[in-house]
């Protein structure tokens, strides 16, 4: 099935990501404590993460020409997080530093037996962008406009720039913030974790609950990641199921799945596949993603996950 819009002509990026960065402290531990115990963790790490920023370096390892619009801490995470995305490739001509302000950072608990984990997070107020602040010379400088909607108004703006030249609108999703309805209005590309609908609609069953936010909102794809169940895709009315991959080696990590899901279901779209291929991709980024701790360590480049689609085929 092909998608129900088309990417514009030439722009001087791929893709742009305008949202979250973050600095990931990642511990390992036998199982997940109980409450009011001790447990001796098994491996630490420090590693960068933030759901537009790891998008933009999926996007980027697979060949992409990517760009990120976003705030860091005048600190010493926001000179590392800003070092990770250069060395990447990706351009970070219109991120900034903030004086005063503390890079957003996550302590992230992992269980060793399944590769779950719990994130504890805190971004600084003044990371936040105001719709004034809102960076709009960019907007429209990518095929596709990637977005986490934890600024919406400014989101807003930069939506509504990008659309007016042809760019795709895509946001991901897993919790509800202000203004969200109007942002939606804006969306091409919708993708959510699965529990986002019960919050926002009150709707568990997830076939119902994306044809309600396609009928309320418009947006041209409503998805959502379903874990270890792979992805459920609407377009126009027919719902597409696409099954997940074992990670290779046993799942590590789950950190960042759900961005690198994102990552493979956009490039699908820069490839102009069909909806298919792209779920496809998609899930199997995720599940690579998932061979090593950290959100972006194990991020495949475009061999890799031509190889290991391959080998899947020939199986």
């Amino acid at each position: 099935m092909r998608f129900p819009f088309k990417l514009a002509g030439e722009k001087e990026f791929d893709a742009i990501g305008f949202g979250t960065n973050a600095v990931d402290f990642l511990i390992v531990v036998p199982e997940y404590p109980k409450f009011n115990s001790k447990v001796e963790l098994k491996d630490y790490y420090q590693l960068a993460g933030g759901e537009v920023a790891s998008t933009m370096v999926g996007l980027s390892r697979l060949g992409m020409k990517t760009a990120y619009i976003g705030r860091f801490g005048d600190d010493a995470a926001g000179d590392f997080g800003l070092k990770t995305l250069i060395d990447e490739g990706v351009n970070v001509d219109f991120a900034e530093k903030v004086k005063g302000a503390r890079t957003q950072i996550a302590f992230i608990v992992i269980d060793e037996r399944n590769g779950e984990r719990t994130i504890i997070w805190k971004r600084d107020e003044k990371l936040s962008y105001k719709p004034e602040e809102a960076p709009l010379e960019a907007a429209d400088k990518g095929k596709i406009l990637h977005m986490t909607p934890h600024d919406t108004a400014a989101c807003c703006v930069m939506a509504k720039k990008a659309k007016s030249s042809g760019t795709i609108v895509s946001l991901d999703i897993d919790n509800v913030f202000d203004g969200l309805e109007d942002l939606l209005e804006l969306v091409d590309v919708f993708i959510s974790s699965q529990e986002f609908q019960h919050k926002f609609l009150g709707i568990a069953e997830q076939k119902t609950a994306l044809q309600e936010i396609k009928a309320r909102y418009g947006c041209k794809i409503v998805g959502t990641t379903l874990g270890d169940r792979g992805s459920l895709i609407l377009c126009e009315d027919k719902f597409i199921e696409t099954k997940s991959f074992q990670v290779p080696g046993g799942c590590k990590d789950t950190t960042g799945a759900g961005d690198a899901f994102r990552a493979g279901f956009l490039y699908g779209i820069l490839m102009n596949e069909t909806v298919e291929v792209a779920a496809k991709f998609a899930n199997a980024v995720a599940a690579l993603k998932c061979r090593q701790i950290g959100a972006r360590t194990a991020l495949p480049d475009r061999s890799q996950l031509i190889s290991f689609l391959s080998s899947y085929e020939i199986s």
